[in-house]
């Protein structure tokens, strides 16, 4: 069977994926961003306000092209929300300070 709006083209495959019922969600606030040639690295922190001290809780190493996906998931992602619930808005006095935001 081909994928009907791309003739000749397999439709993906899809996969069962395994959500763990003691998974717990991590909260981030912070994200630090850096590559190499080969790979992205994401390591995710919690800054809490008035403490100078924070720690990497988690972090994700992908592909380039695979962190090209991520990033086109979340603007498709991001698009729907602020269809549904209104845009958002970033002040513009907002600079990327390495204690606030995402920082690259």
């Amino acid at each position: 069977m081909t994928n009907p709006s791309q003739p000749g083209v397999p439709p993906p495959k899809r996969i069962n994926l395994e959500l763990p019922a003691n998974l717990e969600a991590t909260y981030a606030n912070l994200a630090l961003i850096n590559q190499s040639a080969s790979e992205i690295i994401i390591d995710f922190a919690r800054v809490m306000p008035n403490i100078n001290k924070s720690k990497i809780y988690s972090r994700i190493v992908m592909t380039p092209l695979n962190a090209k996906l991520l990033h086109r998931a979340l603007a498709e992602s991001l698009s729907k929300y602020e269809a549904k619930y209104g845009e958002i808005t970033i002040p513009e006095n907002i600079a990327i300070d390495p204690n606030r935001g995402f920082v690259k």
